[in-house]
């Protein structure tokens, strides 16, 4: 599995998430208003992109909901992202339901193409990821339907589902309230202008966010090791207030495996 961003983002055949990014947002910082969204019905399900959807599934979900509710522009959330949900396991082009997905692997297969090969694929970015049901609890077929779904309900949400999530106070579905209800009083999140720190770093994403005398600092570890920013007066900002994390008892310069922190400081204004 890709261990830094960069190499989740040439995976997804991007050429740089945290550029991509970026250019939205300055190229419509005085012109346009962002809509900011990891997932839709056509794209994979975000944790299992560009996050961990192994060991740290619940912390990298946050990290990823963090660095993009913290952007300048409106946050949309794709059904099961607030809870973590993954990519599914299907194992045979037979469990795919995607049109997209199934002709393309028939048309792979026709001028020779390893089948092996082609699920790889398609078991990292098929539509199929996005549609499967929404996982209410942990009971047949998750609570979704009676009946018989369309596509398969993910194994895991015997863990993975919304009811196990409004009952833990430290759930992805928590975090994401935290992270609406920050919007919500923090007028620098809606509001604030937006820089791009450490632009070529490899794993860590940061970003400021101002507006008048108060000023954000976001920064998250895209990886599975620990790591220090090297962002200016680091340490100056963590000896201040931490608004939001997702570690507990999180302290220090050194960012744990996939962890995320917004802090906030009072700023002269110009």
């Amino acid at each position: 599995m890709p261990s830094s961003l960069a190499e989740r983002t040439r995976c997804s055949g991007e050429s740089s998430l945290k550029r991509s990014l970026g250019r939205w947002q300055a190229g419509l910082a005085d012109v346009g208003w962002n809509s900011l969204y990891w997932n839709n019905h056509d794209q994979p399900r975000v944790v299992s992109r560009f996050g961990d959807d192994g060991e740290h599934r619940t912390r990298s979900a946050k990290l990823l909901g963090t660095v993009l509710h913290l952007q300048r522009g409106t946050p949309y959330v794709y059904q099961g992202e607030e809870l973590g949900m993954t990519n599914a396991p299907f194992a045979e082009i037979d469990d795919y339901r995607d049109i997209e997905s199934v002709n393309h692997y028939r048309e792979a297969l026709a001028i020779g193409a390893d089948p092996d090969h082609v699920l790889i694929a398609l078991r990292r970015m098929s539509r199929d990821h996005a549609r499967t049901p929404m996982q209410w609890d942990d009971t047949e077929h998750a609570g979704f339907t009676t009946g018989t779904p369309w596509l398969a309900v993910n194994p895991n949400h015997i863990e993975v589902n919304a009811a196990a999530e409004v009952a833990d106070p430290d759930s992805v579905f928590h975090h994401y309230r935290r992270l609406i209800e920050l919007r919500k009083s923090e007028p620098a999140v809606a509001h604030g202008d937006l820089t791009m720190l450490l632009e070529d770093d490899p794993v860590v994403y940061a970003f400021t966010r101002r507006l008048g005398d108060t000023e954000l600092l976001v920064v998250a570890n895209f990886s599975g090791d620990p790591v220090v920013p090297e962002v200016e007066s680091y340490a100056e900002w963590v000896a201040g207030e931490l608004v939001l994390g997702n570690v507990a008892d999180s302290d220090g310069v050194e960012l744990a495996p996939w962890e995320a922190r917004v802090h906030r400081r009072a700023v002269v204004a110009t």
